[in-house]
């Protein structure tokens, strides 16, 4: 009677360590993806200066400007749990700011003008700062991912309802392709 209770408060003291390494692997996910979500704000917030200045100089191009806001505006519109359509709209609205920065090569008064390339040293500063966000948040997500699948914590994970994380990648293989810009 005395091995059946060791052994019932062993496995007791077992799932209680699994449950607690979940929970400590989903606040991880989570606030990872806070800062994910932190520079892509930061980045949200730098476009409209970063169009403004470069209208002045390329008020032509207006489609692509009009293209850059559409996105940015449907990417800060996905709802906050949704990994993968987030990634797919940062994609997107990551390729149209490359064809706003490619724009400076045409114009070399907009290169030597000091407020766009502040902007465009802050916008360099974010993209890397989100990559280093998003690398931290997937490696948080497979964390978890390893343990809600593994045995036997998943008999546990299972049981509290703890599901796996959507890792934060582009999805789209031309969302990849260098941007082209032609004039």
């Amino acid at each position: 009677m005395y091995i059946t209770l060791a052994v019932l408060v062993i496995v007791a003291l077992y799932a209680v360590m699994v449950y607690n390494g979940l929970v400590k692997s989903r606040q991880m996910t989570e606030e990872a993806w806070s800062g994910i979500d932190v520079q892509l704000k930061r980045r949200a917030d730098l476009i409209p200066n970063l169009i403004e200045t470069v209208k002045g100089y390329a008020a032509h191009e207006k489609s692509t400007f009009e293209e850059v806001v559409e996105l940015r505006n449907r990417a800060q519109a996905v709802p906050a749990g949704d990994v993968a359509g987030r990634a797919a709209a940062e994609g997107l609205l990551g390729q149209a700011l490359g064809r706003i920065v490619a724009l400076a090569e045409a114009y070399p008064e907009l290169q030597a003008n000091e407020n766009f390339m502040e902007l465009h040293r802050s916008l360099d500063t974010i993209e890397g700062e989100i990559q280093m966000s998003r690398r931290y948040y997937n490696g948080a997500a497979r964390d978890l991912n390893v343990k809600v699948d593994s045995f036997p914590s998943n008999l546990v994970a299972s049981q509290f309802g703890f599901s796996k994380a959507g890792y934060f990648e582009i999805a789209n293989d031309a969302d990849r392709a260098v941007p082209t810009v032609k004039f």
